[in-house]
C-alpha cells in the first residue's frame, strides 16, 4: 500500500453525498465515514464500528475522535507552514481552539485534500491557509510505504 493507493481510493468517493454517520461509497458519507471507507478498502475491514456521534462539537466535550485516531492510526508530526502534510495522511481539524477535533480529511496531491462537506458531498479542495490554521493533528494509515512522498 502506498500514498497513491490511498488517494486513488479517496478519489473514488468524490461526489458521494454527505450523510451524517454514513460510510457507503456513492450513497452517503461524512468525514469519518470517508476515512472508514478508505480503511476498509486498504485493510479489508474496520477495526471498530463507531458508536453514534453528534455532527458538531461543544466546548468541554471529550476528544473522542482524536483519541480514536491516535488508537487506530499512526501519529505524524504536524508540519509548520509552508510545509504540508504528506500525500495520503489523515488530517484532523478543530473548528475553534476551544472545541474538540470534529473533522477529518485526506491529504491529496498539489496542496489539496479530500473531505466530506456537510450538506454537499465528498470533494477535493485546496488545503488553504484557513484549513491549515485549524489542522490539529496528522496521522498516517498503518503499514503504508511512503516512498512516493
Amino acid at each position: 500500500m502506498t500514498p497513491d493507493s490511498i488517494i486513488t481510493e479517496a478519489r473514488r468517493w468524490l461526489g458521494t453525498p454527505y450523510q451524517h454517520q454514513a460510510s457507503c461509497l456513492g450513497a452517503g458519507a461524512d468525514c469519518l465515514g470517508l476515512v472508514r471507507g478508505i480503511y476498509r478498502a486498504l485493510y479489508g475491514q474496520e477495526p471498530q464500528t463507531p458508536p453514534p456521534y453528534a455532527a458538531y462539537a461543544g466546548a468541554g466535550e471529550a476528544e473522542t475522535l482524536l483519541m480514536a485516531a491516535r488508537h487506530y492510526l499512526q501519529a505524524q508530526p504536524l508540519p509548520a507552514p509552508p510545509l504540508l502534510p504528506h500525500t495520503g495522511h489523515v488530517l484532523a481539524f478543530r473548528m475553534r481552539r476551544s472545541l474538540p477535533v470534529r473533522h477529518l480529511a485526506i491529504m491529496s496531491f498539489d496542496g489539496k485534500m479530500v473531505h466530506a462537506v456537510s450538506g454537499v458531498h465528498v470533494c477535493e479542495v485546496a488545503f488553504s491557509a484557513w484549513w491549515q490554521r485549524r489542522c490539529a493533528a496528522v496521522f498516517s494509515f498503518p503499514n503504508i510505504h511512503e516512498a512516493n512522498r
